[in-house]
C-alpha cells in the first residue's frame, strides 16, 4: 500500500496530471483548508448579532461555537481511517461538499436549535478538510518540493485565524449575519470541483476496515466532554461548577478507557502506534506547545482592544492583518529553501522570533498608536511563516506515505485540542490577574491621595459630579488592571516559547532536512 500510495508523488509534472494547472488545484485545496479554519474563528465575534436576531442571550448564544468546536474536536481523528477505508480524494470532496451543504443550512437557519444542530452537522463534516488537504499538497507536489506543499498548507491554517474575527466583524456591520455561512457555498463548490477533477486519478488505495464502534463511542463521549467543560467553564465559573466538574471527569476517565481500548484493539479508529515515531511525538508536543501559546495571544489581543480600548471587531482584527501578510509573503521562500538546511533550525528560530514578538508586546500600553501595536505582530508574521513549515517537516518525518492522513489528522486534533486549552487558560488567567492587579491598584488609592483628588477636580471641572467622576476613576483603574494582566500574560508566553524551543533539539533531523544528495541516500 504504501508503494501506490506514493506513487502519485514521483516526477509530478506542472499539471496535475488531469489537464489543470498544478497551483490552481494547490489554491483550491488551499481554500479547503482556510473555508474550515476560517469558520473556527468566524462566528466569534458575531454571537451578539446572531443572539439578537434570533432573540436569544448571548450567554445561549456560545452554543453556536461550541457545538461546532466539539463535533469537530470528535470528527478530525477519524480522518485516517475515513481516508484508507474511502481513499483520501474522495473522503476530501465529500467532506467539502458536505461542509458546504451545511453551511447554506446554517446560513438559512430560523432558530437558534437549528443553527445549533446545523453547525454540529457543518464540525463532523469538516474534519477531514484540514488533514485531507495536507495529504492531497504533498502528492500533488514532487517530493523534492514538500516544503512548497507545506508553506502552501501553512499559509492559509495562520492566515485564516486572523481573517476570521475581521471577516466576521465587517460582516456583522455591514450585512447580514447569515453571510458568514453562506460566502462558503460559492467557495466550496469551486474547491470540490477542482480538487475532483485534478486529484480522482491519484486516488489511493482503500481496504476495507472493520469499525471500531466501542472505540468510536469513548472518542465522541471524552473529547465531546472536554470540548463543552473547556468552552462552558469560565462562564460556569470551572470547577465551582458541579457540571463543569462532571464533564471534567467524564473527559478524564474517557480518555483513559479509550486509550486501554484502543491500544489492545488490532484496527483501532485512531493509530496511536503513530506515536512509536519520535519525531512525530516529540514534533507534535512541539507544535500543539507553540500553538497554544500562539492561539492564545491571538484571542487575548483583540478581547483587550475591543472590551478597553474601544477597538470595534473590524479594527481589532486589522490589527493583526499585517501579521498574516508577512506570513504570507515569506512562506514561499521558506518552502523552497527548507530542505537545503536542517529544518531544525528554521524551528528554534520561529520559537526565537515568537519569544521577541511577545516580549515586544509586553511592552504596550494602553494609548500606544496603531502602529505600535503593528510592529510585535510584523515580527510575529516571520515566525509565522516558517514555524508550521518546519514542525510539519519535523512530524511527517519518517511516516510511511499511507499513514500520512492518519498522522495529519491526528497531530491536527491535537492542535486544535490545545488551542481549545489556551482559549480557556488564556482568558481566565486574564481575568483573574487584572482583578489581582485592580485589588492592588484600589489598596493604593483613596479619595485623600492629592493625585486621585487633582484628578476627581479635573473632572468636576468638565461638568461632572463626583459619583460620575469615581466612575470614570473606576474604569480607568479597570483599564490599567486589564493591561497589566495582559502584559503579564505576553511576557509568561514569550518566555514559554523560548522553553519550548528545547524540545526541538530532541528530535533528530528530517530527511527533507538534508541537502538533496544526502536526502537521496
Amino acid at each position: 500500500m504504501s508503494t501506490a500510495a506514493a506513487q502519485p508523488t514521483s516526477g509530478a509534472p506542472s499539471t496535475s496530471g488531469a489537464g489543470l494547472p498544478m497551483g490552481l488545484v494547490a489554491t483550491a485545496l488551499a481554500l479547503g483548508t482556510f473555508m474550515q479554519v476560517l469558520d473556527t474563528t468566524i462566528a466569534n465575534v458575531s454571537i451578539p448579532t446572531i443572539a439578537g436576531n434570533l432573540g436569544v442571550s448571548p450567554d445561549q448564544g456560545t452554543w453556536v461555537i461550541t457545538s461546532f468546536a466539539v463535533a469537530n474536536g470528535i470528527s478530525v481523528p477519524l480522518t485516517g481511517w475515513l481516508m484508507q477505508r474511502f481513499g483520501v480524494v474522495r473522503t476530501f470532496v465529500a467532506s467539502v461538499l458536505l461542509f458546504t451543504l451545511a453551511s447554506f443550512l446554517c446560513g438559512i437557519a430560523w432558530s437558534l436549535p437549528s443553527l445549533i444542530a446545523f453547525r454540529v452537522l457543518q464540525g463532523a463534516v469538516s474534519g477531514p478538510m484540514i488533514p485531507g488537504s495536507q495529504a492531497l499538497l504533498l502528492a500533488l507536489f514532487p517530493p523534492e518540493k514538500k516544503g512548497a506543499a507545506l508553506a502552501v498548507w501553512s499559509m492559509t491554517t495562520l492566515v485564516a485565524p486572523i481573517c476570521g474575527p475581521i471577516l466576521g466583524g465587517f460582516i456583522s456591520d455591514n450585512y447580514a449575519w447569515p453571510w458568514i455561512f453562506l460566502i462558503n457555498v460559492p467557495v466550496g463548490l469551486f474547491c470540490a470541483f477542482i480538487c475532483w477533477q485534478g486529484m480522482k486519478h491519484k486516488e489511493t488505495p482503500t481496504r476495507k476496515l472493520p469499525v471500531d464502534g466501542i472505540g468510536l463511542g469513548l472518542l465522541v463521549v471524552w473529547v465531546g466532554a472536554l470540548q463543552i467543560m473547556l468552552d462552558k467553564g469560565k462562564d460556569a465559573d470551572w470547577f465551582h461548577s458541579s457540571f463543569i466538574i462532571v464533564m471534567g471527569l467524564v473527559a478524564l476517565v474517557g480518555f483513559i478507557t479509550f486509550l486501554i481500548w484502543e491500544f489492545s484493539q488490532k484496527h483501532p479508529i485512531i493509530d496511536l502506534s503513530l506515536f512509536k515515531n519520535r519525531n512525530f511525538s516529540i514534533g507534535t508536543l512541539a507544535l500543539c506547545l507553540g500553538y497554544g501559546v500562539f492561539f492564545g495571544a491571538v484571542v487575548l489581543q483583540p478581547l483587550w482592544m475591543q472590551t478597553w480600548l474601544g477597538y470595534n471587531a473590524t479594527w481589532a482584527g486589522l490589527i493583526a492583518a499585517p501579521s498574516g501578510m508577512v506570513a504570507v509573503f515569506i512562506s514561499p521562500f521558506v518552502g523552497k529553501y527548507i530542505s537545503k538546511f536542517d529544518t531544525r533550525l528554521f524551528a528554534l528560530f520561529a520559537f526565537f522570533v515568537f519569544g521577541v514578538s511577545y516580549f515586544m508586546r509586553a511592552g504596550y500600553t494602553a494609548d500606544a498608536s496603531y502602529s505600535a501595536y503593528i510592529m510585535p505582530l510584523l515580527v510575529q508574521g516571520i515566525a509565522m511563516a516558517i514555524f508550521f513549515i518546519a514542525l510539519l517537516t519535523i512530524i511527517l518525518d519518517g511516516v510511511p506515505p499511507h499513514q500520512i492522513p492518519a498522522a495529519s489528522g491526528l497531530s491536527n486534533f491535537l492542535r486544535i485540542v490545545t488551542g481549545s486549552f489556551a482559549t480557556s487558560i488564556t482568558t481566565t488567567f486574564w481575568d483573574d490577574h487584572a482583578a489581582l492587579h485592580q485589588t492592588r491598584l484600589a489598596e493604593m488609592s483613596s479619595i485623600y491621595d492629592s493625585n486621585v483628588r487633582e484628578s476627581l477636580n479635573q473632572l468636576a471641572a468638565t461638568g461632572l459630579n463626583q459619583t460620575q467622576s469615581l466612575a470614570v476613576l473606576s474604569r480607568e483603574l479597570g483599564n490599567q488592571a486589564h493591561l497589566m494582566s495582559a502584559l503579564d500574560f505576553f511576557w509568561i508566553a514569550g518566555w514559554l516559547c523560548w522553553g519550548i524551543a528545547g524540545l526541538v533539539l530532541f528530535t533528530r533531523r528530517p530527511q527533507g532536512g538534508k541537502p538533496p544528495a544526502a536526502a537521496a541516500d
